[in-house]
């Protein structure tokens, strides 16, 4: 059962490093052919991170603050009914973040149709780290898609320097913390 697992996690899960092989130990349960991890690495930021599945890329400008446009970053793919989303944004000033910061995070509330007043309520709250981060937010949600079908939404916002992220998983049930742990915990800013 070992042998097989570590088979899982070098040949399906692209998980190579024996240092993060390790540290995976948990992540076990997550490794299936539905969920194929393997390391992202963002161009233009030092963000590692681990996906589930082959992402699709795309960018648009947004103002994340109320200000000047910047161009937001976005890697997203779908497995086992989820969808996993890395977004990034370059604010060019370091003194933006806490503007953009909280506005992105009212905005995440938004897209699922949840009162982007509650971003600050202690239900909407959760606590996770991100190594190489300056500060890291965590928010959760329980809201209704495009469709008007149930979702929920577990994202971490973090920042290092004037670069900001957003890691999110959305789908109609967060129930298997192996997946959300192997998404979440797969972050690194080195």
């Amino acid at each position: 059962m070992f042998v097989s697992a570590l088979g899982c996690l070098f040949h399906r899960c692209g998980l190579r490093p024996l240092a993060l092989l390790l540290g995976s130990v948990g992540m076990l349960g997550a490794c299936s052919p539905t969920f194929n991890w393997r390391e992202l690495r963002l161009q233009g930021t030092p963000l590692q991170a681990l996906m589930p599945c082959k992402v699709e890329i795309a960018s648009r400008p947004v103002s994340l603050d109320g200000g000047t446009p910047v161009e937001l970053h976005m890697h997203s793919c779908d497995a086992g009914g989820l969808t996993f989303a890395l977004s990034w944004a370059e604010l060019g000033d370091a003194t933006r973040v806490p503007a953009a910061l909280a506005g992105w995070r009212r905005a995440s509330l938004s897209a699922i149709r949840v009162d982007p007043a509650r971003v600050d309520e202690p239900a909407t709250q959760w606590s996770a780290g991100v190594p190489g981060a300056t500060q890291v937010m965590g928010l959760t949600a329980l809201g209704t898609d495009p469709r008007g079908q149930p979702v929920q939404m577990r994202a971490l916002h973090f920042v290092r320097e004037s670069k900001m992220y957003q890691a999110a998983i959305y789908g109609p049930a967060l129930k298997d913390a192996n997946v959300t742990s192997a998404f979440f915990e797969g972050l690194k800013l080195p």
